[in-house]
């Protein structure tokens, strides 16, 4: 029987290997368990460092000798315990304990190594492992050794070359079948230590891996990267590659394996890239032409300031762009204040003077109302001459009913809205841009509801103020030509941050009140972040996903704020996510014009807030939101031309491992560089968004920033390749590959558009 990556493994392996796996695991196909991949690989002649255990309740793989064996009666209950003393290279001992485990007497002795797993236990406060499952190492051919620790009543059956040695029980002793001894004989070939559940241990793992290896002709498998690519970047060949992982003969063959598939994902995702914009290829749009004279022109000659180098270099490439037969599709990123919303302003005041309509979408209503506020504000006049629309969610029926007549009869020109406008009752009559910003708080379903409902493809902008390195970028949004706008407008000032950590005693929250009421005795105002609305809201560790009861609620604050002798006399409002749109919308209007002094609220603030009087931000239990939000919510002050102060307050001790990303967006201010720093510490998939999906990240070995040149190296050959034969004619390896991806990683096409 041929074995192909899609083969299901009850075929290979048998109904009960194939369920363990399953339950276990979640594997169910060939090509899904040679890519269980180990976690690291250990030579015979190295011991285990005990000092590396992990927690209780956890499981581990270790090598280590055994020092001494105890097998006794147990009292109150009938078998055997065998109490086995191990240690490590350092000389720390760690003891184990097999219940009914006569065998393990007469297996594991002074002197012998083994391959143990099991969970890790605690006994009078020392780390413990009960009845693991062992392998016993041997550096000979257990049949050279008949009466070495690989000897048992039991029949054997040798299986050399680096295979298992099984040893079934035997009938007149009963006890074995409870821990039967195998023998692992490798020589000092490395041995692979795979991730394992308590169903199944890495020994099994191993022991499938071999059957597997065994029965496979790679021949029979695709083979997506060329010869010529291979050459290029001298990589094994597939069959090849999966040997030096699971059967390496040197320490070195899994370096080489390893890299080689991280370079094979690295290209199947620009391959699936391919596909998407070869599709969009096909697609047609209508050429929006900028005309001297027009809505833009006008535009720009009433601004009261010159756009930077950034604003205008940015402007003059997407312009070209709407001029095209073909639908732009671009990813404009900048950092927090670098004038993204006047970029696309522009884009959509060329589309307008067209007789075309645009939309503008935000992911909430508080951002969506601050968008259309912002834009009356900024085009004056023009705003009424436009027929600017608000759409959300919260319109009643007859304000819905109006806006959706004048969007279908081309009243409204310009919309901004929510969700709402990609609802199935919203018909434009000529859409020739949508503006999506903060993009990745949308799924590829939403963004594409627009750019799939027309006869001719609306132009597409999408904006991200959360910074994407490049190899992210190439993953991620493969489909999107990425543009990034360098450099802020003149005016902004620098933001100082600080980690604020109470423990240190009161006299610091203190502190932050008093600066607080500084500021606004100075004619400011300021933003008093918090992670939850009340008290019986719960938060998530951002980077655990564990609930945590954060004190620092809007309700409490503001009735602390109340009662404080030096902020009770301020102006203070509340703002969150639960209030109704007109009552957020009124104190937001009310921020905004200087008619309150202190701002209590949650993140409905982070994006699209612009007050320019707006100094100073405190953001309690600053632990409470991840990276890119705290790098968001500090990007809303310091937005005039006085200077900006952001406080982190913490509540957590010094030696918290938390405070480690405090620290780092207190000393960068380069939101390019947290994000690096962001992506390096934390789990790739959530970063990448997977997480919104509900599925862990597609990536399996590849890492958007350590791997950025296999990644950058792979885009840039599968370019070349491609440029010369886009269907891949002469690679049906490659299709087929690219294939079988797509449809076993099911969700791949949703997957690399998020961000």
């Amino acid at each position: 029987m041929a074995v192909l990556p899609t083969t299901e493994l009850h075929r290979v392996l048998g109904a009960e290997s194939a369920k363990t796996l399953e339950q276990g695991l979640g594997i169910t196909t060939a090509a899904e368990l040679l890519q269980h991949y180990p976690r690291r690989w250990i030579e015979f002649g190295h011991l285990s460092s005990f000092r590396d255990l992990p927690e209780a309740g956890e499981h581990v793989s270790l090598i280590a000798e055994v020092t001494g064996v105890s097998v006794r009666k147990m009292q109150n209950r009938r078998g055997s315990l065998a109490e086995v003393w191990v240690a490590d290279d350092e000389g720390n001992s760690l003891k184990m304990a097999f219940f009914n485990g006569w065998s393990v007497g007469r297996t594991l002795r002074a002197g012998v190594r083994a391959i143990f797993h099991g969970k890790v236990g605690s006994y009078r406060d020392r780390p413990t492992l009960t009845n693991p499952d062992f392998t016993v190492l041997l550096d000979t051919d257990p049949l050279d050794a008949p009466n070495g620790p690989g000897a048992s009543k039991g029949s054997e059956e040798a299986v050399h070359s680096g295979e298992m040695v099984s040893a079934a029980a035997s009938a007149s002793d009963p006890e074995s079948a409870v821990q039967a001894p195998r023998v692992l004989s490798r020589g000092r070939t490395p041995v692979p230590l795979y991730p394992a559940t308590s169903s199944i241990s890495s020994f099994r793992i191993l022991d499938c891996i071999e059957i597997l290896l065994d029965m496979i002709d790679f021949e029979d498998w695709p083979e997506p990267l060329p010869a010529t690519v291979r050459a290029a970047e001298a990589l094994p060949d597939l069959g090849e590659a999966y040997r030096l992982i699971h059967r390496p003969e040197t320490l070195q063959d899994p370096d080489r394996g390893l890299h080689r598939m991280r370079f094979h994902e690295a290209f199947l995702l620009q391959g699936l890239l391919h596909l998407r914009r070869v599709q969009d290829q096909d697609r047609a749009a209508t050429p929006r032409p900028r005309r001297a004279g027009g809505l833009l022109d006008r535009f720009d000659a009433s601004l009261p300031f010159t756009l930077t180098a950034g604003q205008r270099e940015c402007g003059d490439l997407i312009a070209a762009e709407l001029d095209r037969e073909r639908p732009m599709n671009r990813l404009l990123q900048g950092e927090v204040g670098s004038g993204k919303t006047l970029v696309a302003l522009r884009a959509i005041l060329q589309v307008l003077e067209t007789g075309a309509q645009a939309t503008l979408i935000a992911p909430t209503e508080v951002l969506a109302a601050q968008h259309e506020r912002s834009l009356r504000r900024m085009l004056g006049g023009l705003a009424d001459e436009l027929g600017l629309t608000l759409l959300t969610g919260s319109l009643n029926t007859a304000q819905r009913r109006s806006a959706l007549l004048d969007i279908a009869s081309g009243t409204a020109r310009l919309v901004v809205g929510t969700h709402a406008v990609l609802g199935e009752q919203v018909h434009f009559l000529d859409l020739g841009l949508a503006v999506v910003d903060e993009q990745h708080r949308f799924g590829v379903e939403q963004r594409d509801a627009l750019r799939h409902r027309y006869e001719l493809t609306p132009h597409m902008l999408v904006m991200s103020a959360t910074p994407i390195p490049r190899s992210v970028a190439m993953t991620v949004f493969g489909d999107l030509e990425l543009t990034t706008l360098e450099g802020l407008p003149s005016g902004r000032q620098p933001i100082a941050t600080h980690v604020v950590r109470t423990v240190q005693g009161p006299r610091m929250i203190g502190r932050v009140w008093e600066r607080i009421a500084e500021e606004v005795a100075a004619g400011h105002q300021v933003y008093v972040v918090c992670p939850k609305i009340n008290e019986a809201d719960h938060r998530e560790d951002p980077e655990t996903g564990v609930q945590t009861d954060q004190d620092a609620s809007v309700e409490l604050i503001s009735q602390r704020l109340a009662e404080h002798p030096l902020l009770g006399e301020t102006r203070r409002a509340q703002v969150h996510g639960r209030m109704d749109a007109s009552a957020k919308e009124e104190v937001m209007t009310a921020f905004e014009r200087g008619e309150i002094d202190v701002l209590i609220c949650t993140t409905v603030i982070e994006v699209g807030v612009d007050v320019h009087n707006a100094t100073v931000m405190a953001i309690l239990d600053a632990d409470a939101f991840g990276v890119s939000t705290l790098h968001q919510l500090r990007g809303r002050i310091g937005r005039g031309g006085a200077h900006g102060l952001c406080l982190l307050v913490t509540r957590l001790p010094d030696e918290h491992p938390s405070l480690e990303r405090l620290d780092q967006v207190a000393e960068h201010s380069d939101g390019m560089t947290l994000a690096r720093l962001d992506l390096e510490r934390r789990r790739e998939g959530n970063v990448l968004g997977a997480a919104q999906a509900g599925r862990a990240s597609t990536l399996k070995l590849l890492r958007t920033i350590r791997d950025e040149k296999i990644i950058t190296r792979a885009a840039g050959l599968l370019a070349e390749l491609s440029a010369a034969d886009p269907r891949w004619e002469a690679y049906p390896g490659l299709r087929e590959a690219v294939s079988q991806y797509r449809d076993v990683h099911a969700g791949a096409d949703e997957f690399i558009q998020r961000g």
